[in-house]
C-alpha cells in the first residue's frame, strides 16, 4: 500500500522544493531591489512614467507598457498573482463588451463582440493593471514625506507592505476572530518605521530608472 502512494509523495516533495526555491529566488531579487533603490527615486520615477501610460492612445503599445511594468515588478521581487491579474483583465474586458459599440467582429449567442468595445476594454484593463504593477515597484513603505500627512501615509504604506508580504485569510464564519488576529499581528509587527531605516540610491539605480522612463515614453510615441 505504501508503494502505491510513494509516487504521489515524491511529486508533492518535488513541488514543495520548487516552491521554496522560487520563493528564495524572489527574496534575493527583492533584497537587490531594496539595496539598490531609494524610496524617493522610485516615487519620482513612478510620477514621470505614469503620464506615458495614462495618455497613451494606442491600445497595443499600452498593453506592452503593462507587460513591461509586470516584468519590472517581477524583477523587483514583488509578489504577483498572475491568476488574479488575468481574471481582472478578462473581467474588465468582458463587462465592457456588454455595451456593444463599433464594428461587429463576431457574435457569441446574443452577445455581439464589437471592435471598439473590445479595444476599449483591453485598454482599460491594461491601464488598471499597469498602474497596479507600477505602484508595486514605485511606492515603498519607507517613502518619507514631510508633515503629519506624510507620517500617516508612511504608516499606511508600512501596513500595506506587511499585508502584501503575508497571507491573511478572512473567512465569513470567523470574520471577527480573523480580523482581531490580523490587528494583533499588525500591532506586534516589527517592520522598521520610515524614519529609522533609509535606503540610499546607488549610482546604477539612476541608470536603470532612466532607462525605465525612456522605454515607457518610447512605447507611448511608438506608432
Amino acid at each position: 500500500m505504501r508503494d502505491v502512494y510513494q509516487p504521489f509523495a515524491v511529486v508533492r516533495g518535488a513541488e514543495s522544493a520548487l516552491i521554496m526555491n522560487m520563493e528564495t529566488f524572489r527574496l534575493k531579487r527583492l533584497n537587490v531591489y531594496d539595496n539598490l533603490f531609494g524610496a524617493n527615486i522610485l516615487c519620482i520615477t513612478g510620477l514621470l512614467v505614469m503620464p506615458a501610460l495614462l495618455f497613451n492612445p494606442n491600445t497595443v503599445t499600452r498593453v506592452f507598457q503593462f507587460l513591461f511594468f509586470l516584468l519590472i515588478a517581477w524583477l523587483s521581487g514583488k509578489k504577483i498573482n498572475l491568476l488574479v491579474t488575468t481574471a481582472v483583465i478578462i473581467g474588465i474586458t468582458f463587462f465592457n463588451l456588454l455595451v456593444p459599440y463599433g464594428r461587429v467582429l463576431f457574435t457569441i449567442g446574443s452577445l455581439k463582440i464589437t471592435e471598439t468595445a473590445l479595444l476599449t476594454g483591453i485598454r482599460r484593463a491594461a491601464t488598471l493593471e499597469g498602474l497596479i504593477m507600477l505602484s508595486k515597484v514605485c511606492i515603498r513603505h519607507d517613502l518619507k514625506l514631510p508633515g503629519t500627512f506624510g507620517e500617516l501615509l508612511s504608516e499606511s504604506l508600512r501596513i500595506s507592505s506587511v499585508l502584501m508580504s503575508r497571507k491573511y485569510r478572512i473567512r465569513p464564519k470567523t470574520i471577527l476572530t480573523d480580523l482581531d488576529n490580523l490587528m494583533i499581528d499588525l500591532s506586534n509587527d516589527s517592520t522598521p518605521i520610515t524614519h529609522n531605516v533609509k535606503h540610499h540610491t546607488k549610482p546604477a539605480a539612476y541608470v536603470i530608472t532612466g532607462l525605465i522612463i525612456l522605454i515607457s515614453w518610447l512605447l507611448m510615441i511608438w506608432k
